[in-house]
C-alpha cells in the first residue's frame, strides 16, 4: 500500500491527463441498450470482455429486449452463453431479470440503485455500471483493477472495495467522475497490471505513491 494519500493537486493532474488522452472513454462491453448492458455486465463477473462480446452477439441479435429473452427461454440462453464462466447461473439470472423487468417495469431498466440491486444476478458494482454508462451517472464501480489502482496510485487506499470506492467518490474532483470509472479501468487493464505494472509507458508515473515501480 502506498506510504501516503496522493495529494488533491496530482489527484487533479492525473485525471487531467487520462482526459486529455481518452476524452471519451467507453466500456469495452458491446451493448446496443441499457438491457444489453445490465445483461453484459451480468455476464462479465469473472469472465473478459471479449468473452462475454463473443456470447453476446448471437444472443442479443436473437433476444434484444427482456420480453424477447423470456420468450427465449432459460435453456437458449444457456447455450448461447456455455462459452462464459459460470454460464449455469448467469443464465438462470438472466432469464429471472428478465422476466421482472418485462413484468414490473415494462420492458425498460430502472434507473434507480435498489431496484437494480433487487434483481437476480445484479449486485453493488453492477448496478453502479449500469447507472454510470446508461445513465450518466457519477457513479464508482469497482472492480479488481480499480481496487488495486486505488490503492497502488495512493488515490483512496482501503481494505474493501465498498472503502474503496466512498474514499474514490469523495477524493476524484466532481468534473472527472462521469469517466474515472473507466479512465481507471482501462489504466488498471493495459498499464499499471497487476503482476507487472508497465511504468515505462504510464502517464501519470511521476504521481504514482507505488514504490516499486518497474522499468
Amino acid at each position: 500500500m502506498p506510504s501516503r494519500l496522493m495529494p488533491k493537486a496530482d489527484i487533479e493532474a492525473l485525471f487531467a491527463r487520462f482526459e486529455a488522452a481518452n476524452p471519451h472513454p467507453q466500456t469495452e462491453l458491446n451493448y446496443t441498450s441499457p438491457f444489453t448492458l445490465l445483461v453484459a455486465v451480468v455476464l462479465s463477473a469473472q469472465a473478459t470482455d471479449a468473452g462475454v462480446n463473443k456470447a453476446t452477439k448471437e444472443l442479443f441479435a436473437a433476444a434484444p429486449t427482456p420480453q424477447a429473452m423470456c420468450a427465449l427461454g432459460e435453456e437458449e440462453i444457456r447455450q448461447h452463453i456455455k462459452t462464459i464462466g459460470l454460464f449455469n447461473t448467469k443464465a438462470k439470472n438472466v432469464f429471472a431479470l428478465s422476466k421482472i423487468l418485462a413484468k414490473d417495469y415494462g420492458g425498460t431498466v430502472p434507473k434507480d440503485r435498489a431496484a437494480l440491486e433487487a434483481l437476480p444476478g445484479v449486485g453493488r458494482k453492477t448496478a453502479n455500471v449500469v447507472l454510470n454508462v446508461a445513465f450518466g451517472e457519477p457513479t464508482m464501480a469497482v472492480d479488481t483493477h480499480i481496487f488495486r489502482l486505488a490503492n497502488r496510485l495512493g488515490l483512496a487506499p482501503g481494505k474493501t472495495p465498498r472503502a474503496v470506492e466512498d474514499g474514490l467518490l469523495k477524493r476524484i474532483p466532481a468534473r472527472y467522475m462521469r469517466h474515472a470509472h473507466h479512465w481507471l479501468i482501462l489504466h488498471g487493464r493495459y498499464i499499471c497490471k497487476a503482476r507487472k505494472p508497465e511504468c515505462a509507458r504510464c502517464l501519470v508515473r511521476d504521481l504514482c505513491r507505488y514504490p516499486d515501480k518497474t522499468g
